[in-house]
């Protein structure tokens, strides 16, 4: 893609920075069910308790109260958490060095739907893995939906960053593996990149770093 005129650059963190796989979660927490039940969770939609852990309107406690009213789940709360945390999966080091290199070309943000026990989770990932300070050390600002209360994707958000960090959306691309999100930040009127696997950022980015 034309990058000649980008400044700046949004990336969402799951499945662009962090690989993802949503139905290990799923799995792990039906498997805490007292009888059969279905997870309503998915990369395109939810049950409204996720939505509402997404965007800070409950804590971890409610949320697991929640998952133990809604399906039956009599679990402690470290293997709700454990079965929460089972999509987080691993971080390549050559996306930790290809965002160190970009910081140094671009302003560089993150944005992610994500909740309190997913983000203790991925620092935990980059404390062990990684010799950086932490995840936010890479970026100039980080937006995590639970902390702002707004989330992908609603048009609130990209105006908020786009607003708070003075950029132009003509010089602005955002990143992310969720269609829906980036259809709204098509709307918005930021430059996007849908990324698909087996696609990734090393590869978007590979001529601008050699």
């Amino acid at each position: 893609m034309d990058l000649t005129q980008i400044k700046n650059i949004i990336f969402d963190l799951g499945g662009v920075i962090i690989n993802l796989n949503y139905n290990k979660s799923i799995e792990e927490l039906q498997k805490l069910c007292k009888e059969n039940c279905s997870i309503a969770y998915s990369q395109k939609e939810q049950n409204q308790l996720f939505d509402m852990f997404e965007t800070g309107a409950s804590t971890p406690e409610v949320f697991r109260n929640q998952l133990r009213a809604s399906y039956g789940i009599t679990a402690p709360d470290g293997e709700i958490d454990a079965a929460w945390n089972a999509m987080l999966l691993d971080i390549p080091q050559e996306r930790i060095d290809l965002l160190l290199e970009l910081g140094k070309k671009y302003r560089i943000f993150l944005l992610s739907n994500t909740n309190a026990i997913h983000m203790k989770r991925f620092n935990e990932i980059v404390a062990h893995s990684f010799t950086i300070p932490s995840l936010d050390s890479l970026f100039e600002q980080s937006y995590y939906s639970h902390l702002i209360g707004k989330r992908k994707p609603d048009a609130a958000i990209f105006e908020q960053i786009l607003a708070m960090n003075c950029l132009e959306k003509k010089e602005t691309l955002f990143i992310d593996d969720s269609i829906q999100h980036i259809e709204s930040a098509n709307k918005v009127g930021l430059n996007t990149l849908h990324l698909q696997p087996p696609f990734t950022i090393n590869e978007v980015f590979k001529n601008v770093t050699n």
